[in-house]
């Protein structure tokens, strides 16, 4: 099976750099990883100072890891960075054409219906239902042995996980639709199922009913404690501390497995006579103290703060070693 290690957080402390990290110590421990970014930021080409897209490519970690190679014997790490604004527009599309469609059929179509069809094509839930679907695709393929993703901040990160029970109503209400649209004829039926060719496939009905079992075999791997992990990152500051208790809350609650907690920038080893310097080494000290109370059941690893970003494979590779490359 393929594990999954999913980084999460509030945005800006450093969830790229981690996901990197990982990716790359897996990597060279002889696993087939895939690094995968969710983030609309697409911060994981400059991480690894390669020329990333959708499509997954291999990075060569013996040497430059922006060329591609086929070299025996050296380690290589495959990546992707995922465009949600073009997937959305897939699920977009897909709801405006089924809505005009209906109308035009004759079949009544209240607002109440049209709302619960635009849900999942809505900047509140596109981006989250194209990850999902990725996750399975790349889950299910086989190809890995790990998949590590560089999620989006906390509130798309909770949506993520959210995302098929809000889906659940919008096929509930295409499943009514579809058969009001059998009960008036051949005809009218095609014309309503048309549009479901989008996803894929000359039945829309198959098709979305595919895309539906792909929604909750994503949440059965999300919930798999077996091969699913979610880490929090956060940055030693109190706000930081309350909001990572929140989301392991609702990670938990949700069944998640949550273990590792990954404290990043914290400053260490402070010049001695630098009062200044030493005052902002106790505070932190303090905050990562804070944390181990607050989660005394979870595995809390410090990551030190760097001059400037963590960019290119030699910076990437010297914090993979203090993360935990198991799922």
């Amino acid at each position: 099976m393929t594990d999954c290690i999913f980084y999460g957080g509030k945005g800006g402390v450093g969830k790229t750099t981690c996901a990197a990290a990982t990716g790359v110590r897996l990597a060279d421990s002889g696993r087939r990883t895939l690094l995968v970014s969710t983030d609309p930021a697409h911060s994981l080409s400059d991480s690894l100072e390669a020329d990333l897209g959708p499509e997954p490519r291999k990075l060569e970690l013996g040497g430059d890891p922006a060329l591609e190679t086929d070299s025996a014997g050296a380690s290589a790490l495959w990546a992707a960075e995922i465009d949600p604004e073009t997937r959305r527009e897939r699920y977009e599309a897909l709801a405006r054409a089924l809505a005009a469609d209906l109308r035009s059929a004759g079949i009544r179509l209240d607002d109440e219906e049209v709302e619960r069809i635009f849900a999942a094509g809505t900047p509140a839930g596109g981006d989250e239902i194209a990850a999902l679907d990725l996750l399975v695709e790349y889950v299910d393929s086989g190809e890995w042995d790990v998949v590590v993703f560089d999620t989006a901040p906390t509130g798309h990160t909770l949506r993520l996980f959210d995302t098929p029970e809000i889906a659940g109503p919008v096929f509930e209400t295409l499943g009514s639709l579809r058969g009001q649209a059998r009960r008036i004829g051949t005809a009218a039926r095609s014309a309503v199922l048309g549009p479901m060719s989008m996803f894929g496939g000359s039945d829309g009905g198959a098709d979305l009913e595919a895309f539906r079992d792909r929604l909750e075999r994503a949440r059965e791997v999300l919930l798999d404690a077996e091969r699913t992990e979610f880490r929090v990152v956060l940055a030693p500051e109190g706000m930081a501390i309350a909001e990572s208790e929140r989301l392991v809350e609702k990670l938990r609650e949700a069944g998640v497995r949550v273990d590792r907690l990954v404290v990043n920038r914290v400053f260490e080893d402070p010049d001695e006579d630098c009062s200044r310097c030493r005052s902002r080494y106790e505070r932190h000290t303090e905050r990562v103290a804070e944390i181990r109370e607050t989660f005394p059941d979870l595995e809390v690893v410090t990551l030190p703060e760097r001059e400037g970003e963590v960019q290119g494979l030699e910076a990437v590779r010297s914090i993979a070693e203090r993360l935990p490359a198991e799922a």
